[in-house]
């Protein structure tokens, strides 16, 4: 039962401090975020489609190996 006490007690004090840090810090997403992240999305996508394209072109030659 004490652990069950101290838990409740360690997770509220922590969830308050949560709650505290982010009332202060409510920043929007920088344009420099947004474009990082589209960038990386269409680099992985990119790989993704090339690899696909090769594999499909020689998959029958790679079906020996």
């Amino acid at each position: 039962m004490k652990t069950y006490v101290r838990l409740s007690v360690t997770l509220r004090s922590h969830w308050a401090k949560v709650q505290a840090h982010a009332v202060e810090d409510r920043g929007d997403i920088s344009i420099t975020t947004i474009i990082i992240w589209v960038a990386a999305v269409a680099g992985a996508l990119a790989i993704a489609g090339t690899i696909g394209v090769v594999v499909s072109k020689y998959n029958g030659k790679l079906s020996g190996i």
